[in-house]
């Protein structure tokens, strides 16, 4: 089967590569959620997704969480403990939630200076507009970037942070190189994800609802199923704790760590560039 992406608002059939497709697109293949596609295809892929959700893709982490998620990104932005004067670039951060909190903690005297940096336009509409309606006007830039090849100098930040974004790229590899790249030597990088479940009891419980309920609640609340199905599936392929650490130490990031929340349903993976 294909699968259904939602695009502006209205579903999307997404084929499986056939042989036609090798020929007239040849390359390697990657993975969009369970299907297999074609590795140039992905990017506009995974925009289409979230053009879709952009509008309540808040208002879903809310519910599909239960709020949870929230605190996540507090314990994120609690090890990253800014201080006045970082420079953070928030790739996949279109929202500005992770920015946001920042800036909010800092206040507005702290010199600060945050660049949200994401894949798909909408997004950074909508966290421009909602930084907006926080009083946030200074010291927060938005860019329309890919995270395998980011529209910054190197060494330009002191901090580097990516919130459920790390599992939509193509290549995992090439957006680590790229943040080490970016980092200022003694520069951090955090990445919160969803990872894998840890307590065997709960994972049952998690495939049940992942499979069963995110689905049904994006079609419901966000209008696109398919959306949220991939949403699911991404995260079955992303890799788990140790895995994903041992590609940010091959990275040349160091002092590798990784902390699991609510049972390994996220993690926050934590490294320097030294």
């Amino acid at each position: 089967m294909g699968t259904r992406v939602a695009r502006s608002g209205s579903a999307r059939y997404v084929p499986p590569m056939t042989a036609k497709d090798q020929q007239e697109s040849p390359g390697p293949t990657t993975h969009f959620g369970f299907e297999e596609v074609a590795e140039q295809r992905k990017p506009s892929l995974v925009r289409g997704v979230f053009e879709s959700v952009s509008g309540r893709y808040d208002l879903m982490n809310d519910l599909m969480s239960g709020g949870v998620h929230r605190l996540w990104k507090q314990a994120m932005v609690d090890w990253l403990n800014p201080r006045p004067g970082i420079s953070l670039l928030d790739v996949a951060g279109g929202t500005g939630d992770i920015a946001c909190r920042v800036l909010e903690r800092l206040g507005p005297d702290a010199a600060a200076s945050v660049t949200v940096c994401d894949l798909t336009p909408e997004m950074l509409l909508t966290g421009r507009d909602r930084a907006l309606d926080r009083g946030i006007l200074n010291g927060i830039q938005w860019v329309c970037g890919d995270a395998e090849a980011l529209p910054l100098p190197d060494r330009s930040v002191s901090a580097y942070t990516i919130a459920f974004g790390l599992r939509n790229v193509t290549h995992i590899e090439r957006a680590l190189a790229e943040a080490r790249r970016v980092l200022q030597p003694g520069g951090r990088f955090l990445c919160l994800e969803f990872s894998r479940v840890v307590v065997p009891v709960l994972a049952e419980l998690y495939d049940l609802y992942s499979f069963k309920v995110l689905p049904a609640m994006g079609e419901t609340v966000a209008g696109d199923r398919a959306a949220y199905q991939y949403l699911v599936e991404s995260i079955r392929r992303f890799p788990p704790q140790e895995e994903l650490a041992a590609k940010m130490a091959a990275a040349g990031l160091e002092q590798v760590r990784f902390r699991n929340l609510t049972g390994g349903v996220a993690a926050i993976h934590s490294g320097w560039r030294l």
